[in-house]
């Protein structure tokens, strides 16, 4: 198989592709699914795997960042990772797969992440369970109960897009979130161009929702730095809700409108699971934001089949909320570990939990400690 970067008429022929691999594509979904990929056709990130002439695999690399601790790292976004339904089983899709690797290396992204059809894939590949994007069933009589001070919040479309971005930027910066992805302005200006979607901007904060099916709203983002807009977005949606039989939102594990509601027994979660790849080891630590207050040094060996620039004996020393990781002689004492535990810890998973899973030979609390995080997504691609 030739695999290639695709021009824009060879990304449009893959449309049933697509289809085979993940259900239907209305017209309309296509037709705005093609605008949005075209930046990404036009820099050589939309890959196509060819077979006699023909089309047999496809991925998508998305170019976004990623927040950890409050600091932004550039971020590969794999999707779009298809094989044809009469090529499938010949390996086409591990060697997809392997040149997204590749080209996120190439273009200089130090983290990969993507949202797996199968786990043992992108495994074998370096990927690892990070985090997940937890969708929330919420009460409506619960949302309609929330008391909101007034808030200067007006609707917003395409033509907000640098402001929307800014505002989210914002908030994930000062509540140090970790997981969650950030697109650029181009791609706002789409989202923000939804049909039947409803969008609102306060000063710190930001709302999208939309209907969803018969009696169903969806909360896509509602993100905001302060209690009093917290408040006031929620609010929006519990006076639009009187007609919801329910309300879905993606929500972080510890969203703040979780700890407002005036009732909560149980949670009713959905949680989709996202994988993280560290594509270049050294630059990925250094771009993280560490948890204030905790310091140290721990020297690692990592072997990395696929990226060998990633191999080799490295120190990682963590204080002040900024990481390094750099060369260093072979220790005995090493930690050893793959890239698949290294993305692990780089997203929180405890030692001991990968120990358990024989993904590490040992505990190591210091490392626990400044890779703390409650990793999670707000965004599906």
């Amino acid at each position: 198989m030739q695999i290639r970067a695709l021009t824009v008429e060879e990304f449009a022929a893959t449309r049933e592709q697509r289809r085979q691999a993940f259900g239907p594509l209305p017209d309309g979904e296509w037709e705005r699914l093609l605008v949005r990929a075209r930046p990404g056709i036009d820099a050589g990130r939309a890959l196509g795997g060819f077979v006699a002439g023909q089309i047999v695999a496809t991925s998508y690399i998305h170019d976004q960042i990623q927040w950890w601790h409050g600091r932004s790292v550039r971020l590969g976004g794999v999707s779009g990772v298809t094989v044809a339904a009469e090529a499938r089983g010949r390996g086409y899709g591990r060697a997809i797969a392997a040149a997204a690797l590749d080209r996120c290396k190439e273009l200089g992204f130090p983290l990969s992440m993507l949202y797996p059809a199968t786990t043992s894939l992108y495994r074998a590949l370096g990927w690892e369970h990070g985090g997940g994007l937890d969708e929330v069933s919420l009460d409506p009589d619960a949302l309609r109960g929330l008391r909101a001070e007034p808030v200067d919040v007006r609707r917003v479309g395409p033509g907000d897009a640098a402001e929307v971005a800014a505002t989210i930027a914002r908030v994930h910066r000062e509540a140090r979130d970790c997981g969650p992805i950030g697109w650029d302005d181009e791609r706002w200006r789409s989202f923000l161009s939804e049909p039947d979607h409803d969008a609102y901007l306060a000063e710190d904060g930001f709302l999208t929702f939309h209907w969803q099916g018969e009696g169903e709203i969806r909360v896509n983002k509602a993100v905001a730095v302060s209690e009093r807009t917290t408040r006031a977005l929620w609010a929006i949606v519990g006076s639009g809700s009187t007609t919801a039989d329910r309300v879905t939102a993606v929500l972080a594990p510890h969203d703040p409108v979780l700890w407002s509601i005036p009732q909560r027994f149980s949670d009713r979660v959905r949680r989709v699971r996202w994988m993280l790849r560290a594509v270049d080891a050294p630059a990925a630590v250094a771009a993280r934001g560490f948890p204030p207050g905790v310091a140290g040094s721990v020297p690692l060996r990592l072997d990395d089949p696929d990226i060998p620039g990633n191999t080799g004996d490295w120190r990682l020393t963590v204080a002040d909320g900024s990481g390094v990781l750099e060369p260093a002689p072979e220790t005995s004492g090493a930690l050893r570990l793959g890239p698949g535990a290294f993305a692990a810890l780089y997203s929180g998973v405890p030692t001991a939990t990968l120990r358990r899973a024989g993904r590490l030979d040992r505990d190591e609390p210091l490392l626990d400690a400044v890779f703390a995080a409650d990793a999670h997504a707000l965004d599906f691609f």
